[in-house]
């Protein structure tokens, strides 16, 4: 059961997120320094600050993860996928892309996977991880599953619910939904707006496999979270 979970196997399902545009080099190592010491699954930075949670990540459990069309997703897919390969190269071994929004509110199938389709070429070829934001407080139900087919259709690791910049984050409902139709195979990532242990195994129990926070630490119980996050 959920409730069970200990403290170190809920940090493993911790995505610790700095996705704040004034984080400083500082806040990014010392978002890596709690990951190292508490198990975190990665942190999760802005592309810049690859080669600095490659270097202060290595040899740890905690894997370097960077956004890439952050955050409305809006940008040409070809820099979406050149903008992912340069950061699998600088290190980062989790990519998390946000979707072609505008193509998901028009139902425009083909669209969405030509652009999941080109990130996760550009991050398997790298050997790393892709994880798809569908901003579910932007789409319907409807449009919800779309996304998350196109995701399956294109190759892609995981489902995320949100960039934690838009009207609402991630909720049980919407965990369900996309656990339901990506099935068992594919990780389903809550983020935006989870910050205790009880929403976190929420969470978990609807089907979510990773958690996106910046209270990390909090979530797990060890001490106060970082103000410097998302």
């Amino acid at each position: 059961m959920t409730s069970e979970l200990t403290r170190d196997q809920l940090a493993a399902m911790i995505d610790h997120t700095i996705l704040a545009p004034n984080a400083s080099e500082e806040d990014v190592r010392r978002l890596c320094s709690e990951a190292r010491e508490y198990g975190f699954a990665s942190v999760c930075a802005n592309p810049v600050w690859a080669p600095v949670l490659a270097e202060e990540l290595a040899g740890s459990r905690s894997v370097p993860c960077v956004v890439v069309g952050f955050p409305f997703g809006a940008s040409a897919t070809e820099v979406k996928a050149f903008e992912a390969k340069t950061a699998v190269e600088a290190g980062a071994r989790e990519v998390d892309m946000v979707i072609n929004i505008a193509a998901a509110r028009a139902n425009h199938r083909a669209a969405l996977v030509a652009d999941i389709k080109a990130v996760a070429d550009a991050v398997h070829a790298g050997g790393a991880t892709l994880k798809v934001i569908i901003e579910t407080s932007e789409l319907t139900d409807d449009q919800k599953v779309l996304a998350c087919e196109a995701s399956v259709e294109a190759g892609a690791d995981f489902v995320k619910t949100s960039t934690g910049y838009s009207s609402a984050g991630a909720t049980v409902e919407d965990i369900a939904l996309m656990r339901a139709t990506v099935g068992p195979e594919l990780g389903v990532k809550a983020s935006g707006g989870v910050r205790t242990r009880e929403e976190a195994l929420a969470m978990i129990a609807a089907g979510a496999t990773r958690i996106g926070a910046s209270k990390g630490i909090a979530i797990i119980g060890a001490g106060e979270a970082s103000e410097s996050g998302y």
